[in-house]
């Protein structure tokens, strides 16, 4: 996990694991994050390889590509391949960018 801080650190967007305390949430852009569960590589009962499965979302007022050309860019220096998914979640009035990805624990 500290990788992951050490990546959204250089992103420097405020961000949480999973949500902000009620009432502390920032203004957008910000992003939460958390790890899904595990995809390790077993065998004889021993996790050899231990990989996480990430989700970081960035949420924003508006579809804006300046922020997610940063958060991309950083992900992109570290080597992250990963999936992106975006919607609007008309409840919070924010546009969320998901980004999923694995990485070794």
């Amino acid at each position: 996990m500290e990788e992951v801080i050490k990546i959204l650190k250089e992103i420097d967007i405020p961000f949480a694991y999973d949500h902000f305390a009620e009432g502390e949430s920032p203004s957008p852009p910000f992003i939460c994050y958390l790890t899904l569960g595990t995809d390790n590589f077993a065998a004889d009962g021993i996790a050899y390889l231990k990989v996480n499965e990430i989700n970081i979302e960035l949420y924003t007022d508006f579809k804006d590509l300046s922020v997610e050309r940063k958060v991309e860019s950083v992900l992109d220096r570290f080597g992250i391949y990963y999936e992106k998914l975006e919607t609007w979640i008309d409840s919070e009035k924010l546009f969320e960018v998901l980004y999923s990805f694995e990485m070794e624990a």
